[in-house]
């Protein structure tokens, strides 16, 4: 998927414009919850994504998505990581 595909399709499924989101070398967001729908596309860098039932690695190019309300950890990788996030209410 591309970065346009990525907006288009949000877009489409009527997520808000993303948002570009910059985090350091090796950041930790401990546990929590959004009360919206998110999805997010790697622009560089990598994070990894932590849920009860499953883990995912993003790379640049990955693309993921987490319903609202459900319980995640994040973590940049060691070069940090760039990517676009876009919500959606509940």
């Amino acid at each position: 998927m591309t970065e346009q595909e990525f907006r288009d399709k949000a877009h489409q499924d009527g997520y808000a414009e993303p948002n570009l989101v910059d985090w350091e070398a090796n950041l930790v967001n401990e546990e929590h919850t959004h009360d919206f729908s998110a999805r997010i596309f790697v622009l560089s860098g990598e994070l990894k994504v932590v849920c009860a039932d499953r883990t995912s690695v993003c790379q640049a190019g990955d693309n993921d998505a987490l319903a609202a309300g459900t319980p995640h950890a994040e973590y940049a990788g060691p070069e940090g990581v760039k990517f676009l996030a876009a919500r959606k209410a509940g």
